[in-house]
């Protein structure tokens, strides 16, 4: 009786699972997402009972158009506007660079149609090759601050790296410096007893939509990448390293690679912009915004900086046709290094049609990753590069987590977003965009250090891998665009 029963359930539970799951395939299907993507979802809702709707539950909400991002998009929007009238920015400066960015201005009017991104001329650039010579300099930053402190962070954790940075801002707050922070409540570990010493101090704290259990919620979609910092509205901080020990090789025996930049002059407005349409959302408060926040800058150099942002509350999927068109409009080489390669078709195609039209193409990828499935899934594109003459690198020194693209002496990218469908369609990220032949040649050296420590993936004897590790990666590539 009881074994009938238990049958009889399992019959009961399994055809309420396909009722939900031939439900969420329909709303899938009717979302004209991009076909791979419609049938990853497809392929796990049936073919996974339970597990198919948790995984569509988890990742699989659409929320580019939910209410909970139109507001956002909406914050954005006004903030920006009332931001841009009241510093008058506006796209004039492009055509002063017109001749000088020759076929580059059609990426510099992209990003400026796409997210009013206005191009700034007076900028002074600082590039970090790691966290350790990051942190020298922003601590003391921080330390030198006046009037306001601005955090806005994937992952802030209180080891050894951020309770001295969580300790300076308590301080600087416990002075009168307004002090911000928002994180991500997925990536970031803050313990509550720093908690409640940031709340003492004054500096004003909000996690970025917070989740239930995040210790278990690691792959959540739609979390804030981005890691930016604003100090007195003149110095800013953006790139791929995030307050927490693992950054820092000083603190860590496996070493760590990234890349972290320092920006002095306009385009420190324009992550200023970013960081309150971001606050105006995680606060739900409308600060004053005045010149005190936007104060005029001079700078010694000349270097032209973009500074684009996207997310699930734009329309467009702004960085990621700013890295296509770099790519299609490149004449002599790029060169790229990211720790997450599972990139959409139209970067694949780019890539492709760009190394067939003479272009170097060389990427550089991590050997040993820190997720099995993006390994694999990221091995599983490698022979439609090899097949376009694509040089590809596997670093071996340690784990290389730089976010930079270097093209033809002259642009060149460092920022928040990997070569993947999250950071392109999901994620909220943000990236400077630089057209600086100094600049792209101290980033394109760095390539080129890099390549010391990497070994170059032999096309022919990749060929010749062995049929479980094909399988391994057509398993995760089914995953691709859903992790």
């Amino acid at each position: 009786m009881s074994s009938f029963l238990n049958s009889d359930l399992w019959t009961v539970l399994l055809i309420i699972n396909y009722v939900v799951a031939i439900t969420a395939v329909i709303t899938v299907i009717l979302k004209n997402l991009n076909p791979t993507k419609t049938l990853s979802y497809i392929i796990v809702l049936v073919f996974f009972p339970f597990l198919g709707i948790l995984i569509y539950y988890l990742f699989g909400q659409e929320y580019r158009k939910n209410k909970i991002f139109n507001r956002k998009q909406v914050l954005n929007q006004s903030t920006v506007k009332m931001i841009h009238e009241e510093l008058e920015l506006d796209g004039k400066s492009i055509r002063k660079v017109d001749d000088y960015l020759n076929n580059k201005v059609k990426l510099v009017k992209l990003l400026y149609n796409n997210k009013n991104s206005p191009l700034t001329l007076c900028n002074e650039l600082k590039l970090f090759k790691n966290g350790d010579e990051k942190f020298k300099d922003l601590l003391e930053d921080l330390k030198q601050a006046k009037h306001h402190i601005h955090l806005e962070y994937y992952i802030v954790e209180d080891g050894k790296i951020g309770t001295q940075l969580l300790d300076i801002i308590c301080k600087k707050a416990n002075e009168g410096v307004q002090v911000r922070l928002t994180y991500d409540d997925v990536g970031s570990k803050l313990s509550n007893k720093m908690k409640r010493q940031l709340q003492a101090s004054g500096v004003e704290h909000y996690p970025f939509m917070p989740v239930v259990f995040s210790k278990f919620t690691g792959k959540m979609n739609y979390r804030n990448h981005r890691k930016i910092a604003v100090i007195d509205g003149k110095t800013a901080y953006v790139g791929g390293i995030n307050v927490a020990d693992e950054y820092v090789n000083e603190y860590n025996d496996n070493f760590w690679r990234d890349t972290h930049l320092r920006l002095v002059g306009e385009a420190v407005k324009s992550l200023q912009v970013n960081f309150f349409t971001t606050w105006h959302f995680v606060s739900n408060t409308n600060l004053k915004i005045d010149k005190s926040y936007f104060p005029e800058v001079t700078c010694k150099n000349s270097v032209a900086v973009q500074i684009a942002a996207s997310g699930p509350d734009t329309d467009w999927a702004n960085i990621m046709e700013a890295i296509f068109t770099a790519i299609t409009t490149a004449e002599d080489y790029v060169y790229i290094t990211t720790p997450y390669f599972v990139p959409n078709d139209q970067i694949i195609t780019a890539l492709q049609v760009a190394s067939k039209s003479g272009v170097d193409i060389k990427l550089i990828i991590p050997k040993k990753s820190d997720s099995w499935v993006v390994k694999h899934a990221t091995n599983s594109y490698l022979e439609r590069l090899f097949d376009a003459d694509i040089q590809v690198y596997r670093y071996n020194k340690g784990f290389i987590h730089s976010k930079t693209i270097v093209v033809d002496d002259i642009f060149s990218t460092v920022g928040t977003s990997n070569m993947d469908y999250r950071s392109f369609n999901i994620n909220f990220e943000v990236n400077a965009f630089i057209y600086d032949i100094d600049t792209s040649k101290v980033l394109k050296q760095h390539f080129l250090d890099d390549l010391e420590v990497c070994e170059k993936v032999d096309p022919t004897q990749w060929s010749e891998r062995s049929k479980f590790e094909k399988v391994k990666e057509s398993y995760c590539r089914l995953w691709s665009p859903l992790i």
